[in-house]
């Protein structure tokens, strides 16, 4: 099939990249020209691994262009992918502004019988309203359909999940347009879900609000155990065994972040709103995980007391490994509690310090080695779960630290692995401290 993809971030490139891997012809369209050049160059825009190996081998394959004209991109285009931010409102309302100007940019250059595909993350009726737009304003033929076709992508491992995806949804009150969507992915043998829109749409949101809410159920009984002197890795194991519930999502830590979650967690609440509906539990899951993202801070008090003055050396910016994204990410509200506190922060992360470098400026102090950030540190916070940072020899890292104190949100270390130390506090998440000192 010739495929147009509108949007190159995480999803838009991904999933453009991805179906000229598995054979379609491809031209992702971005208004953005410095991405676009970089793209032309064999070049991700984007940290997320595997991906710019495979944007190489499609261009060199003639399956993959890139483009910022809409008339080229949409050329003889059979099927349009719309992939484009729905960023969160001040209100939690998804910003669906963007989306609109892509569907308004693209609209002219359509052709008839041709086929839009929602992949953005969008509001229940927002494919109905993209429908109203295209019959206003697209080919004065006939209007192309629209299929809601939600993505599931997570960042650090979208190659793996566009390629080996756990479902296909494909949402749409015109079933030849369904058929031909799924067509569209048959080389990738996975099962497909297909319904109407409004359900497509609400999938999404469901799936990520019951995903962050079984974080926060988990991040709730590790403060418990915390507190009765239980051990929260055991009460995983224990429970994740249980086929009705599942291991995956049941590790405790200092809350979820990135792109997803956050935002679509908020757009679901905002739309029980609008339609009047109580949906307390989800309002409790976005509670939950805004106070665990203080936790570390709390425990750093607890031990130290005033921060001001002391260096903590933050280790991870990103909200999850195997990506640069620091949106909604724990480390940013650490960071800033760490700042307000009068703390002075040395922040490492293997690939996410441009990032953030655009949030925090010169407030904090950028290592370029986990050993340079612990130099002489007062203490230091595990935020996110880097494999360089697990791989870490904890009593050769503690040595460059003036105080060997650290506070592990992500419980990176096992107990063996702590106890090696001649000297050490170690106060994770979910767990007793484990607490040597030199005799």
């Amino acid at each position: 099939m010739r495929i147009a993809v509108i949007g190159t971030g995480y999803v838009g490139l991904s999933t453009g990249v991805c179906l000229a891997e598995i054979g379609h012809h491809v031209t992702c369209i971005d208004t953005s020209e410095e991405k676009i050049k970089l793209l032309l160059g064999g070049e991700s825009p984007i940290y997320e691994p595997g991906l710019e190996k495979l944007i190489i081998k499609n261009m060199d394959e003639k399956r993959l262009r890139f483009t910022t004209s809409h008339q080229t991109g949409l050329e003889k285009a059979e099927v349009i992918i719309v992939a484009v931010g729905t960023p969160q409102q001040s209100n939690g309302e998804a910003d669906l502004s963007y989306l609109v100007q892509a569907i308004l940019d693209a609209a002219p250059y359509m052709e008839e019988g041709s086929i839009v595909v929602i992949k953005s993350t969008v509001p229940v009726g927002t494919n109905e309203k993209v429908k109203g737009i295209l019959d206003h304003f697209g080919p004065k033929g006939g209007s192309p359909s629209v299929v809601s076709n939600p993505e599931f992508l997570r960042q650090g491992s979208a190659v793996l999940d566009t390629l080996q995806p756990d479902r296909i949804v494909i949402g749409s009150e015109n079933q030849n347009a369904a058929s031909i969507i799924k067509k569209m992915y048959t080389p990738l043998n996975a099962p497909v879900v297909v319904t109407d829109a409004r359900s497509a749409e609400m999938i999404k949101y469901a799936s990520n609000a019951f995903l962050a809410t079984k974080i926060s159920f988990i991040n709730s009984i590790g403060n418990l155990c915390e507190a009765v002197g239980a051990n929260i890795e055991d009460v995983s194991k224990g429970m994740g065994f249980d086929q009705r519930i599942g291991a995956a999502f049941l590790q405790s830590g200092i809350g979820y972040g990135g792109s997803c979650f956050p935002k679509d967690v908020s757009a679901l609440v905002a739309i029980a709103k609008e339609y009047s509906v109580p949906f307390s539990m989800i309002e409790e899951t976005m509670m939950i995980n805004n106070r665990q993202k203080q936790l570390l801070v709390q425990k750093a008090q607890n031990r130290l007391g005033s921060l001001k003055d002391k260096k903590i050396a933050v280790l991870g910016f990103a909200f999850k490994p195997e990506t640069d994204d620091m949106r909604e990410a724990p480390s940013i509200t650490i960071i800033h509690s760490l700042l307000t506190e009068g703390a002075m922060v040395v922040g490492y992360d293997p690939v996410a310090t441009l990032n953030a470098m655009k949030i925090f400026g010169e407030q904090i102090i950028y290592a370029a080695s986990v050993e340079e950030a612990l130099q002489e540190a007062d203490a230091v916070f595990l935020v996110t779960e880097w494999k360089e940072i697990k791989q870490l020899v904890l009593s050769e890292a503690v040595s460059h630290m003036k105080e060997p104190i650290v506070f592990d949100g992500r419980n990176c270390f096992s107990e063996e692995a702590v106890r090696s130390c001649e000297e050490i506090e170690y106060y994770p998440i979910g767990k007793p401290a484990i607490i040597i000192r030199k005799s």
